[in-house]
């Protein structure tokens, strides 16, 4: 067994539904064991206007979402998207899960965006260490369909050099430097043990 398959990795997004779905959809495909998660405290979509979101709780299935969201607007969600984004989540898992209500062990942590990266860090700081080390990366991407799997991609590509390091930990900096050139985009990177 390869380290693809032995690596456990998590993908976090702020509610689970789009960013971190991408990515946990295209990196089974390729094989990679792997988790995504929210870190928000309710699962936020799009509503009708700006200042009317469709706030949902972790743990409501993606099938619930849908139909809530197929009897609001049948239109405006098959317009925006957001019927087709639960049709894809909803045959990865069942639903959203928070990251904070988990308490399973990842090699890997990537988050979409910074404040994400921060609540990540900042619950896993509270968890009693067994000095079990976890690279915490952070990739930042847009919160919409496109910029999601775009993200997929790039996440995909870190998780390839990663996986294939010899010695991850005296490597991981060296590949984190390269793929920030390669993909022009900024990483935020820490290890941390729990």
């Amino acid at each position: 067994m390869g380290l693809q398959e032995e690596m456990r990795m998590a993908v976090i997004c702020s509610s689970n539904m789009n960013r971190s779905m991408e990515a946990h959809a295209f990196l089974a495909k390729k094989g990679f064991n792997v988790k995504s998660f929210g870190t928000g405290d309710k699962v936020k979509l799009p509503g009708s206007a700006a200042d009317k979101p469709n706030i949902y709780e972790f743990g409501t299935t993606y099938d619930d979402i849908y139909h809530d969201l197929l009897n609001k607007d049948k239109s405006l969600y098959t317009q925006n998207g957001l019927l087709h984004m639960l049709d894809r989540n909803r045959r990865i898992k069942t639903r959203p899960e928070r990251f904070q209500s988990n308490n399973e062990r990842f090699d890997l942590i990537i988050t979409c965006e910074e404040r994400v990266y921060d609540q990540t860090l900042e619950y896993l700081d509270k968890i009693p260490e067994d000095n079990v080390a976890v690279h915490v990366i952070n990739i930042d991407i847009q919160d919409n369909h496109e910029e999601a799997t775009i993200g997929a991609f790039l996440i995909c590509e870190l998780v390839n050099m990663l996986s294939s390091a010899e010695d991850l930990d005296n490597e991981i900096d060296e590949l984190l430097l390269e793929f920030e050139s390669k993909a022009n985009r900024n990483i935020l990177h820490c290890i941390l043990f729990y």
